[in-house]
């Protein structure tokens, strides 16, 4: 089954790497399709409201207009120019370029939403990861308003094809093992790891209590123990139904010493993987974003991230 990507290009490092990332992992994800989206800088609502009456500034939106789309077909030309360079079938990539009507981001969902894309690629962004997280960048603002359509976060140069995806027994969870199974379905030539991380008492409740809280924890960890046994048996179900081979799914559990986001991300070092793949609440409903999947992002590095809602 035919898998679409959308990719939102500029001209910058962070759009390279989105396509490099997007060549690298098709790889795993087989029978992929490209499209190459970019919006077109707004033009002066001043400008507009001018041109309503006057003739003159009427050609002026109008060459204007012109202008920004030229410069967006001669950008997305060069972006599709460098994914055929890297032996992408040109007939696999398709170019749109659009005014800007919403915003970016609500542009580049709405797009999206309306083609069935099954996952949104974009580079990261920002003067610093943590700044980028909480500033309203375009990433960040992807991650906020996209709910239906998984967003892929690509920070730096990933060379790794080694994938991992971090659970925690909860919903969100099995709807990112859901988009992992149909994007790598029937693969034979990739490995998958689930990775998940024992809770500690402090995770359910961050609060100091008077209450010995050795006995609490240990009916916590049984109870995840019951929890994540029973998501590793629907897990595997979903994963066989996809046409994996249970030598290809491997699970690694370990205990938390600082917290769930950076042990996730220190495992996904250690491991050498590429991808990482999250959902986006977890256990909790944290707004915007669950905790953990907010902190793997603001700690990730060379690494893809797959946001899934």
């Amino acid at each position: 089954m035919e898998k679409k990507i959308l990719l939102p290009v500029d001209d910058s490092i962070h759009s390279r790497n989105a396509i490099h990332y997007a060549v690298r992992i098709s790889s795993a994800v087989k029978n992929l399709t490209y499209t190459l989206y970019h919006v077109q800088p707004p033009i002066s609502h001043f400008l507009l409201e001018e041109a309503k009456t006057d003739g003159l500034k009427q050609m002026d939106l109008n060459h204007l207009a012109q202008k920004h789309e030229d410069a967006s077909r001669a950008l997305l030309d060069k972006c599709k120019k460098s994914m055929t360079d890297l032996k992408v079938f040109s007939g696999h990539i398709q170019v749109v370029t659009q005014p800007r009507k919403l915003g970016r981001a609500k542009d580049i969902i709405e797009y999206a939403q309306q083609g069935h894309y099954d996952a949104i690629v974009v580079g990261r962004r920002g003067i610093s990861r943590l700044q980028e997280t909480f500033s309203g960048s375009i990433t960040s603002n992807l991650l906020e308003h996209s709910r239906i359509i998984p967003v892929w976060v690509i920070d730096g140069q990933v060379t790794s094809t080694r994938i991992m995806i971090a659970v925690d027994g909860s919903e969100s969870s099995l709807r990112a093992v859901d988009h992992l199974c149909f994007m790598t379905a029937g693969n034979a030539d990739i490995e998958i790891t689930l990775f998940h991380v024992v809770p500690r008492f402090s995770d359910f409740c961050p609060i100091e209590i008077e209450e010995p809280k050795d006995k609490i924890e240990k009916i916590l960890i049984q109870g995840n123990k019951r929890c994540i046994d029973h998501f590793y048996a629907l897990a595997l179900q979903r994963f066989k139904e996809a046409g994996f081979q249970d030598s290809q799914i491997h699970l690694k559990m370990v205990e938390c010493l600082y917290n769930i986001g950076s042990a996730i991300v220190e495992e996904a070092r250690a491991g050498d993987y590429g991808t990482v793949v999250v959902g986006r609440r977890g256990g909790g409903n944290a707004f915007f974003m669950g905790s953990v999947s907010r902190s793997v992002l603001g700690k990730s590095a060379n690494c893809a991230l797959w946001v899934v809602s």
